[in-house]
């Protein structure tokens, strides 16, 4: 159980999340969010554990109560370039600079902290344990879901809307037989393997 410092109490804290390292296709992206106590949303957990639907609901209503909230992302560019732990920070980056209201502290889901102009603390598991967080990861799971299911529109036969881009069986047999798109990750290992036959 993580227990708050005492010097952070009192203080205005910004939760940051990611989604999408693992997939091998479409951008990481990335949350923060400052959430009301004065207007708590309830139900609040790794997006992960929330059901599709539960995670729009929730969603919304993060946005309406929250204090600020904001998205960072990095493309697929990016994401070849610098690898993907450096693009998944840069997104988080991304996302606390865009911040309409500037926190006084930062806690970062995982075990490492974006550069920022913040004090910040890096919470393994932080999705599960710190509020703002979770309204992060939620917020942060319901855009790139949503970009991947159009994505499924522009490629269709790739089964983004199903997979989001993770390397599924059936994304991995569809890469196959369609080859590779412009939205893939070239530097993954299952998609360079077929670009470099």
């Amino acid at each position: 159980m993580f227990e708050i410092p005492a010097k952070h109490f009192g203080k205005l804290l910004a939760g940051v999340d990611e989604v999408g390292r693992g997939p091998l296709a479409g951008p990481v992206v990335a949350a923060a969010v400052i959430l009301d106590n004065k207007n708590p949303v309830s139900e609040l957990n790794d997006s992960k554990k929330i059901s599709h639907k539960k995670r729009i609901y929730l969603c919304e209503e993060i946005k309406s109560k929250a204090i600020a909230w904001s998205l960072g992302r990095a493309e697929v560019e990016e994401i070849d370039e610098i690898n993907i732990l450096k693009a998944s920070l840069l997104a988080m980056k991304r996302a606390v600079e865009s911040l309409i209201i500037k926190p006084q502290i930062v806690y970062v889901d995982g075990s490492f902290t974006p550069e920022i102009c913040y004090e910040s603390l890096a919470i393994v598991k932080g999705d599960s344990l710190i509020p703002e967080i979770s309204a992060a990861s939620i917020i942060a799971k319901v855009t790139r879901d949503e970009e991947m299911e159009y994505m499924d529109k522009k490629f269709p036969g790739y089964g983004f809307s199903s997979h989001k881009g993770y390397p599924t069986k059936q994304h991995l047999e569809s890469l196959e037989k369609l080859g590779v798109t412009h939205i893939h990750r070239k530097s993954f290992s299952p998609v360079k393997a077929i670009i470099n036959r």
